[in-house]
């Protein structure tokens, strides 16, 4: 940083996204020069969170305010806590989590692997609801 730096005035006149971006709305943070940082506010929400784990089971669970997700294997149940929270906007009572081991199959002649993954069962105050497959 330059001397000279420090008598500049910082230019936000006009920019719409930069005022919101200031007031800590879900909108692109905004860099100086103009190009997009974040999709939204928290952006490690997307890293911990990866999607709603859809199932029978699932839905099972839905009705007594559980919901499942599939997160990162390296999350941790209060990273996944916080997401939920952060994205949805509820109130998270406890999480547990299963991890779903590497399974191989054979296909044909050779054996491919599906991967491992994590699974986070939610549980979310009485009265609150997570809308995770859209209408």
């Amino acid at each position: 940083m330059a001397i000279t730096d420090i008598f500049k005035k910082e230019n936000t006149k006009g920019s719409k996204t930069n005022k919101q971006a200031k007031a800590g709305k879900a909108v692109a943070a905004v860099d100086k020069d103009g190009t997009v940082k974040a999709a939204f506010k928290n952006d490690w929400v997307a890293f911990v969170l990866e999607h709603a784990h859809i199932t029978e089971k699932a839905s099972n669970l839905a009705e007594i305010n559980q919901y499942v997700f599939k997160v990162a294997l390296t999350a941790n149940k209060q990273e996944i806590a916080r997401a939920i929270e952060g994205y949805y906007g509820v109130s998270v009572d406890g999480v547990n989590i299963v991890n779903i081991p590497a399974k191989k199959h054979r296909r044909g002649k050779g054996i491919t692997t599906r991967p491992a993954y994590r699974k986070a069962i939610v549980s979310v105050k009485k009265g609150q609801t997570i809308e995770v497959m859209p209408k």
